[in-house]
Formats: structure tokens, sequence, C-alpha cells
């Protein structure tokens, strides 16, 4: 059972120290593992704090191009974006296709949002989210704006659902299935009950295991997510890097 690739990988591109290593670093380290693959996902375009700045890009490529001649390391450049509104839109825009080999998406705070109103239901009423038991107002508010996104979006993976957001996590894997997208097992954060494990097991959902690494010696650590698939026998063929390589959205646009 081997790990093929880590598709959730932060670099010094996301701003203000989040991101510890370069790309190179990243890479290294995932050649002395043995991954065949890795996805560079620095925080999107709107993360206040640590998000990565349109005017990177070339520059990115190009540390992308060299460590790959270095390291012999596939590298995919892509990006966690960020959900920015009840409406499920996200901070990518067309134009951000044509560069993008893989793209992430997940719930933070510290976002920019399209409107108060959006800063209002999704940053500041998810904000105590650990303190107060999320209504059932609020929790349908937070799937419909997946399913908003997942409907919109060529999204390849969702990372650490339920981080922050509680969601109905069964609406949103169903969809994801339907879509082609990947449910991720965080390699720091797992969300999920026993029974919800179970149910999209049992239904066919896709998985992908990820490190969510922000320090190159991170880069592959996905323990998190393989004692999940060994404690609930999931199927080999369910998760989308072991022993193979995923397939991503190739073409893009709305």
């Amino acid at each position: 059972m081997l790990l093929y690739g880590d598709y959730h990988t932060h670099t010094i591109y996301s701003r203000h120290k989040h991101g510890k290593g370069t790309v190179l670093e990243n890479a290294s380290v995932a050649a002395d593992k043995g991954l065949k693959q890795i996805a560079i996902t620095d925080h999107g375009f709107n993360h206040r704090a640590f998000g990565v700045k349109r005017k990177q890009i070339p520059a990115l490529q190009e540390d992308i191009l060299n460590a790959k001649e270095i390291t012999g390391v596939d590298i995919l450049l892509g990006v966690e974006a960020n959900i920015i509104s009840v409406d499920g839109d996200v901070d990518i825009k067309e134009e951000d296709y044509e560069f993008l080999d893989v793209i992430l998406m997940g719930y933070h705070k510290l976002v920019r949002t399209n409107s108060m109103k959006d800063q209002v239901q999704l940053t500041w009423a998810n904000f105590f989210d650990k303190a107060f038991r999320p209504s059932k107002e609020r929790i349908n508010r937070n799937t419909t704006a997946f399913l908003k996104t997942l409907d919109k979006y060529p999204i390849d993976v969702i990372t650490h659902l339920n981080y922050g957001f509680e969601t109905d996590t069964l609406a949103v894997a169903k969809m994801a299935k339907q879509k082609g997208v990947y449910i991720e097992l965080n390699g720091k954060r797992i969300n999920f009950t026993q029974e919800e494990i179970e149910i999209m097991t049992a239904e066919g959902v896709k998985f992908i295991v990820n490190s969510d690494a922000h320090r190159p010696d991170m880069v592959g650590e996905v323990n998190n997510g393989m004692n999940l698939i060994y404690k609930n026998n999931i199927p080999l063929s369910q998760v989308a890097n072991i022993d193979k390589l995923p397939k991503f959205n190739k073409k893009r646009g709305f």
C-alpha cells in the first residue's frame, strides 16, 4: 500500500511565514519519501493573511519547473481556494484556470468575502464553532454554500470538510461523488463521525489522503488518513492516491 502523491502542501508563497519551505524543499522531501507527484496548493487569493498573490504566480511556476528538473518529482500547480459567499463563490477567476492543474477548496477564516452579509453569515456565524453547538439553520446554510460551489466550479478536492464550518457531511459527499470530487482525509484533522465514514464508504465516495503540510518535513505524512482507512476497511479502490495517481479535472471553465 503505497502513497503515490501528496496533493495538499503549502510553501512560502502562503504569506507571512504560514508556509515554511520552498517548492524545492517540498519536492526534495517528496523524492526522499518515494512520492511520484505532489501539488503545491498555497492558500487562495482572498485569504487576508496567508493568501498567495496572483502577481507571484510566474515566480511560482518557475520554481516548480526548477524543482521538477532537480528532483524528478512531478509537481502540479494548484491552490486551496476559499469559499467567499453563501452563494458558493470562491476566490478564483476564469482566467486562473489557465495555470491551475488542480483546485482544492475549503473553508477558512480571515478571508475577504463578497459582501458584509457573507462576512456575517460565513465568517462571524462560524467563528465560535467550537464554543456553540451549530444551529440547524447554520448547518443548512453552510451545506448549501458548499453544494453551490460544487455546482459552479471544477473543484478537485474538498479539504478538511467540517473543520470550523459544519455541514451536512453526507449531502456534500453525495454531490462530490456525482461531480467526481475527492473528499480529503487530512493529515492534521478529520471531522467525520464513525457513522458518516461508514455511510460514505458504503456509497462509494472517493477519498484522497493528503498531508496539509506547512513544513517540508511534513510532506507525505498522512498517517491520520491511513489509520482511518485501515480501521474502517475502506477499499483502496476508493482512495485516489494509494497505489495509483488520481485523476483530476483537466477541462477548466464554468
